[in-house]
């Protein structure tokens, strides 16, 4: 990120009212630690109207919002997104509508920068596509997990997709390779699930009967020697739910660092497999403007298409 010498000033149009300034400004400051803003706002240096504002103020249309000049430290610095990223992450949207984009996420990549990660997708994208004033994620993907990972290029598109996510209008469908033969006759899992903090601060997720409720639905796609691939539909959307989900099952994902088991790393190893193997294949939502039913898929690319080949020689 460029850093900025002398103030700037903006006048809020419709388009980009109704949104937080914590978040108006992580878009005009295309890079920029949260760390920064927050900072900023709460010393007074971003006016709005000449008045100090808290982070969570909405902007009006004409708002007058004052950006200081920026001076980070380097250890402040988000990474500026280099020449591959930026390739890879052009070359990986799949659809794109007026107010919305799907992208299909590199697995590898944090959504979101932070916890000693520099850069994410999303301030990634923030940088490659300049021409874009409002650029927010819908919804989430693990760091390992590749796939669908649908964006709002507007304020009204963004509340439109977060009003479908809540309804449950908005169809998930994975695929993922578990470990053993998945029983044909299990179609669902349900678990409560509660996330805790690992000794080392890493953040997990266990079944739990104090936990939030819920419940993935998984059906056999192909079945091999030693493993499974699933398609699963998380019906609710927690953290890490069908990964935990498949564990408690008896049958975890394999390449899953987290809740795999050493027959798990074993498999994952013998099919060239160095990574997780859980895929968005397709995401389902009404289009925000007219409400009509988009459908998108992604590919599985051809590394996990060459583990599943591997799979089927060996079966």
């Amino acid at each position: 990120m460029a850093e900025g010498r002398e103030v700037q000033w903006a006048e809020i149009t419709d388009a980009q009212a109704g949104q937080r300034i914590d978040n108006f400004l992580r878009t005009r400051l295309k890079g920029a630690p949260k760390a920064l803003i927050y900072r900023i706002l709460r010393k007074g240096e971003v006016r709005v109207n000449k008045k100090r504002v808290k982070v969570d103020y909405r902007l009006v249309p004409g708002d007058l919002v004052r950006i200081p000049p920026l001076r980070l430290a380097p250890e402040e610095a988000v990474r500026e997104v280099s020449d591959n990223l930026r390739n890879l992450l052009a070359g990986s949207v799949l659809v794109e509508g007026p107010d919305w984009l799907v992208i299909n996420k590199p697995s590898g990549l944090a959504v979101h920068g932070g916890s000693g990660v520099k850069i994410g997708l999303i301030e990634a994208l923030r940088q490659v596509r300049e021409d874009l004033d409002f650029l927010e994620l819908v919804h989430r993907l693990d760091r390992d997990t590749s796939g669908c990972l649908l964006l709002a290029k507007s304020r009204a598109a963004l509340l439109t997709l977060n009003e479908a996510l809540k309804q449950r209008r908005m169809d998930k469908q994975y695929l993922a390779l578990v470990q053993g033969r998945w029983p044909a006759r299990r179609d669902f899992v349900s678990a409560r699930l509660d996330r805790f903090e690992a000794g080392n601060g890493e953040r997990r997720v266990r079944v739990d009967p104090q936990g939030k409720v819920s419940r993935t639905r998984f059906a056999v796609r192909e079945t091999f020697a030693n493993a499974t691939l699933v398609e699963a539909e998380p019906i609710t959307g927690r953290t890490h739910q069908i990964r935990v989900h498949a564990a408690h099952a008896g049958h975890p994902l394999l390449g899953d660092d987290k809740y795999g088991s050493r027959e798990c790393q074993r498999l994952a190893t013998g099919l060239g497999l160095d990574r997780l193997f859980l895929h968005a294949a397709s995401l389902a939502f009404p289009e925000p403007t007219s409400g009509r039913p988009v459908r998108i898929k992604a590919p599985p690319g051809d590394a996990l298409e060459a583990v599943l080949a591997r799979a089927r020689a060996r079966s």
